[in-house]
């Protein structure tokens, strides 16, 4: 019961959020309109700028933002215990993250769907603006070096998700042409709810008929080889998203966002449907299965202050959706008044995914451990299934399943050199196999659980990682534009995008596609500089209106000073002893170029008080709408 109370405590914490202080933010700080012209209309272009529906750009946006991120970063964090993870996500979340994601969507909506980092050039100075781009380029490169590792990696674990994921693309284009053929949109609603009785039927057969395990078609041997298939999942995502990044966004990205974000709200209300029975059973006890402020933190942990607070970046705050606001949605919200909904909302959906994740890996995993039970050579030929795999509940040498804290340290090892030992593999199994324990609270076999949750992450992260590319694409455009490069063409800009990401994840680690495990340190502190640099622009916007500013002047400071803090802790204890030059190089050089951007806003905070920026030319100068593309 105490898991029940305390996770939908926090949930009901959100929601009441959304509705008083969204709404204070939307009305009084940045006095939204509906009568506001919108970049969606103004540059109508029916390839990156069109204007959509909320529910469909809800969709979109809310699947861009939530990938992995806010399922490993708590499944990691719980090391420290549940208590400080809830709170971060809860409270990070409501004052931090919607906030930071709703205003670089309305700044960007109110200069024409330039990215963030193009705003900073006229709200701080030209050479913040380059400063600027050039982090946001190299912040994006590490994450399609990460989510390109990490869909790969659920591929190889979850063979069963395979299909689900992939039959979602040919679907999404089906939809879009019907939707927007003869050059009016159609509602995608009725075609989307067929489409998602597919995706689930795909599930069904993934799981008990056709799992698609890449390596039995791969020669013998070839996992210790530069073709293994984690680098050739990794090859066949980032071709997939180069198409994706140039065709017309409504051909693809928002229908397969919308389909997929249906399908992700399936997933999450079953997760929620199970934790709700499991907690009134009791068969989840979160009390029992971890403390609520760890006394057994692994040995080699770093410390909770201020590595929780970047361990956990997207659920509470993440400096990727500054991105994805003022990349992508802001380009294709239709009103003004929809910015609460998509910016503030979609974050707080975000962290309600960070509450069910937390409790997955601690009292979900606590209903048992699994283990997988090959049947492929006839054992126990009554419950042979056609993959040869199937998932049974460890248990002692009495019979007895192994429940509570004996199962949470059979992943976590708390006490031990836990944290080291930490692969991506076992915290995506973390959450999958703990909120596969949920389904099973309410039905739902234990082998399919596993398929529909394992589907849920993998779908998550390859939205991400599609729309990952198409702002760097953006990115590259900007940077290309401002310093002569040929990287203006969208084609050559999206081929150097997942070419040098593409190249970071497959030769930049140990191994053959292990670049994107060996940049994983960099991630969380990379993103909340990011956060950090967009609230600067932001609180900038605020000032040069005489606005008030603490709401996000305060969390900025927040999210220069902790990433700062943890970047530099890993540079002196861990980077450089251990001659890692690649974290080193990043390190340095985001930090360099972090501190030179706060440089340029202080030489002019005092002068800039009351003075607007300079403002765009008008729309019918191209140069507007080359700038704004």
């Amino acid at each position: 019961m105490n898991t029940l109370i305390i996770c939908l405590g926090s949930l009901l914490v959100l929601l009441i959020a959304y509705f008083v202080y969204g709404r204070w933010l939307s009305v009084k700080l940045f006095e939204l309109s509906a009568d506001a012209e919108v970049p969606s209309r103004a540059l109508r272009d029916d390839q990156d700028f069109i204007p959509t529906p909320k529910s469909v750009i809800f969709g979109h946006h809310f699947t861009s933002i939530a990938g992995t991120g806010p399922i490993v970063g708590p499944a990691i964090a719980v090391f420290w215990g549940w208590l400080p993870a809830l709170a971060w996500v809860v409270l990070g979340g409501i004052l931090i993250g919607g906030v930071h994601d709703m205003a670089a969507l309305i700044i960007s909506m109110r200069n024409r769907g330039q990215t963030i980092g193009e705003i900073a050039g006229r709200m701080i100075s030209p050479r913040a603006r380059i400063l600027f781009l050039t982090i946001l380029a190299l912040a994006l490169w590490i994450v399609l070096a990460i989510f390109g590792l990490v869909i790969a990696t659920i591929f190889s674990l979850y063979p069963e998700s395979v299909l689900s994921v992939w039959i979602a693309m040919p679907i999404a284009i089906v939809i879009g042409i019907w939707a927007y053929r003869g050059g009016g949109a159609r509602s995608m609603t009725i075609p989307s709810l067929v489409s998602l009785l597919i995706l689930y039927a795909a599930v069904y057969i993934g799981v008990y008929y056709l799992p698609l395990n890449l390596a039995d078609w791969l020669p013998a041997g070839s996992e210790n080889t530069m073709w293994n298939a984690t680098v050739v999942w990794t090859l066949l995502l980032l071709v997939y998203c180069f198409f994706a990044s140039v065709l017309p966004v409504w051909l693809l990205l928002q229908p397969r966002d919308l389909v997929n974000s249906q399908q992700l709200f399936v997933a999450l209300g079953l997760l929620i449907l199970g934790l709700v029975v499991a907690g009134l059973t009791g068969a989840a006890n979160l009390f029992e299965a971890t403390e609520a402020v760890s006394t057994s933190v692994p040995a080699d942990a770093p410390p909770i202050l201020p590595f929780l607070f970047i361990t956990i970046a997207c659920g509470a705050c993440s400096g990727f959706h500054c991105l994805v606001s003022s990349g992508t949605s802001s380009k294709q919200v239709a009103c003004e008044n929809d910015a609460q909904a998509v910016g503030y909302g979609a974050m707080l959906l975000e962290s309600a995914l960070a509450i069910i994740v937390i409790m997955a890996c601690t009292a979900g995993v606590g209903m048992g451990a699994l283990t997988k039970v090959s049947t492929a050579n006839g054992a126990d030929a009554g419950a042979r299934s056609v993959s040869g795999v199937d998932y049974a509940y460890q248990v002692d040498a009495d019979g007895n399943r192994i429940r509570g804290r004996d199962a949470w340290r059979n992943y976590y090892r708390a006490g031990e050199k836990g944290w080291s030992d930490q692969k991506l593999g076992r915290n995506l199994a973390a959450f999958i196999e703990g909120g596969a324990n949920f389904l099973t609270s309410i039905g739902v076999p234990l082998k399919l659980g596993v398929g529909i949750v394992a589907v849920l992450v993998a779908s998550f992260a390859a939205t991400t990682l599609d729309t990952a590319t198409r702002l760097q694409r953006y990115v590259l455009q900007e940077l290309g534009g401002t310093l002569g490069l040929p990287t203006t063409n969208k084609y050559v800009a999206t081929l150097l995008a997942v070419g040098v990401g593409g190249a970071i994840a497959i030769f930049a680690g140990d191994s053959p596609g292990a670049g994107g495990m060996m940049l994983w340190p960099l991630f969380g502190a990379t993103n909340q500089l990011l956060a950090g640099l967009a609230l600067m622009v932001a609180t900038f916007y605020l000032w040069r209106r005489n606005k008030a500013i603490a709401f996000l002047a305060l969390p900025m400071l927040l999210m220069m000073l902790l990433p700062c803090w943890a970047m530099t802790y890993d540079l002196v204890f861990n980077w450089i002893p251990q001659g890692k030059l690649l974290l080193i190089a990043f390190g340095f050089g985001i930090l360099i170029l972090q501190a030179w951007v706060l440089v340029e806003g202080l030489l002019i905070w005092k002068k800039s008080q009351g003075v607007l920026e300079p403002q765009l030319p008008p729309l019918g100068e191209k140069v507007a709408a080359a700038s704004a593309s």
